[in-house]
């Protein structure tokens, strides 16, 4: 029983991981508040909604480093979120 729970575990977690790469990255000037907190690691509703006070107060993000301007925003939480963060260049 406990081999075939640490087998479901492991595949789950490849699946998750997987599903995690496919998806298409956040775009830090056009996300909201909802989806910073459901998407960022280590982000709740507070953080988030911060994220979009200062952008909206500052104007967009010229790179994902920007992030660390905001408030309560550190190396080490953009470090952990950096890979599914973007800046879409405008069209």
């Amino acid at each position: 029983m406990i081999f075939s729970l640490k087998r479901l575990l492991a595949l789950s977690l490849c699946i998750f991981s997987f599903a995690c790469l496919a998806a298409e990255p956040l775009d830090l000037n056009t996300a909201t508040a909802d989806q910073l907190a459901l998407a960022l690691s280590g982000v709740g509703q507070s953080k988030a909604e911060a994220i979009v006070a200062y952008r909206d107060q500052n104007g967009p993000f010229m790179n994902v480093d920007d992030l660390t301007k905001v408030k309560g925003i550190g190396p080490a939480l953009l470090d952990k979120n950096r890979m599914i963060l973007q800046i879409k260049q405008p069209k």
